[in-house]
């Protein structure tokens, strides 16, 4: 690696598995100091032990993200510690049940709403005058093709997804005379625990691995990168 994120301080939520462990490694071995938020204690350790094989360096937030007023200590917690925050990647979230809208129990409805919009406006809303403090604020949400797919039965998924794109582009657009940029990924079909939740009898080695997915993160987290306002898809190279 290249240090291109060096002494650059990141959150990344979700990152004990997946994309989120995946990229938090990733940023780390370029020198970023990680923030990684996840519920798994032992999952965060985890990562926090490769980080350190590679000589990097983070900072372990074990939280629900439906704990919101948590996420308001954890922007005063930075603030007070740091005192600016540089990335935000606001990749946590929730496949919720795959079932007919009518059927969907409202506690369901509810949960998924609250990981994959309500969590990331609370980000928004904790994090946003510490991106603003940054000579390079850059923030990152992972999206789905699901929000314009629309597919029977993954209805909860799709509108939070859609819900999210529509946040993540009106935020862009709040923040466009700023130094903060605003972008969004979608990895298409990735081997993760919530793709086999959702497809268990799919060919997992069809799928993207979350390794491939970095480079990508780090693009739009580079001071340099100007994007804005985009969903990005990831492309993955033919063999």
């Amino acid at each position: 690696m290249t240090g291109r994120l060096q002494d650059r301080l990141a959150v990344i939520t979700g990152a004990s598995r997946g994309i989120g462990r995946a990229v938090a490694l990733g940023m780390a071995a370029e020198g970023a100091h990680v923030i990684l938020v996840a519920k798994t204690v032992g999952g965060l350790e985890e990562v926090d032990d490769e980080i350190r094989k590679v000589g990097g360096k983070a900072t372990l937030v074990p939280m629900d993200l439906t704990d919101f007023p948590a996420i308001d200590r954890l922007g005063a917690t930075i603030f007070e510690r740091w005192g600016k925050l540089d990335i935000l990647i606001a990749n946590a979230g929730l496949l919720g049940t795959l079932t007919p809208l009518s059927h969907m129990e409202p506690k369901d409805w509810d949960k998924t709403l609250a990981v994959n919009v309500t969590a990331n406006y609370r980000l928004i809303r904790s994090l946003e005058p510490l991106l603003k403090r940054s000579d390079a604020g850059r923030a990152v949400f992972v999206t789905s093709g699901a929000a314009q797919k629309c597919k029977p039965y993954w209805g909860g998924y799709s509108v939070t997804k859609a819900a999210l794109d529509a946040m993540m582009k009106t935020w862009a657009a709040e923040t466009e005379k700023t130094p903060i940029r605003v972008n969004s990924v979608s990895p298409g079909p990735t081997r993760t625990a919530m793709r086999k939740k959702a497809m268990p009898g799919e060919d997992p080695t069809t799928l993207t691995k979350p390794a491939e997915l970095v480079p990508l993160f780090i693009e739009l987290a580079l001071p340099s990168c100007e994007r804005h306002g985009e969903i990005v898809e990831y492309q993955k190279v033919k063999a």
